[in-house]
């Protein structure tokens, strides 16, 4: 088979979103302004620190995705300081990347039971799940986004150019 003709699968195509949206979110974490990590926009809103470490969360362990049943028992106390959480972020990528390199394509058309509502759960392909976290990143990290505008930082280009910085 030529390079032409191979085929290019679910995982493949996954894995090369997760790389692109890793650079990015990283490019947003390291923009925003550390000393600013309480900062949250409304007395209801999650802090800057905990909004930020929602996104450590959505890098899932892949092991627990290989299982009968994904149990979101919520994320771990964040770190503490916006360098750990960075840290604590590419390692949990480089974690993931390295799990998903290592299944078999065919892992991704299982079935796992992910809780959907309080007290409900439901049978969804493992692909569709980690497509929904890999989505989850990028809501949390336009939540985090818009924190680091009002927080007085710099928005870096995400999909295009920011009002901070053109192409």
């Amino acid at each position: 088979m030529t390079p032409q003709q191979q085929t290019v699968t679910e995982k493949d195509i996954h894995l090369a979103h997760q790389e692109r949206e890793h650079r990015t979110t990283l490019r947003v974490l390291r923009a925003f302004p550390v000393e600013k990590a309480s900062f949250k926009p409304h007395p209801t809103s999650m802090t800057a620190m905990e909004t930020a470490w929602m996104m450590v969360g959505m890098q899932l362990d892949l092991d627990e995705v290989m299982t009968d049943e994904l149990k979101m028992t919520g994320p771990p106390a964040p770190p503490r300081t916006w360098e750990d959480l960075i840290a604590a972020y590419e390692k949990a990528h480089a974690e993931f990347v390295r799990k998903l390199r290592s299944i078999g394509d065919e892992a991704l058309n299982g079935t796992i039971r992910v809780p959907v509502a309080k007290d409900r759960v439901e049978a969804q392909r493992r692909g569709d799940v980690l497509w929904y976290f890999l989505l989850a990143l990028i809501h949390h990290r336009g939540q985090l986004s818009v924190y680091l505008r009002a927080a007085g930082g710099k928005v870096p280009s995400i999909y295009g150019p920011s009002g901070d910085e053109a192409w």
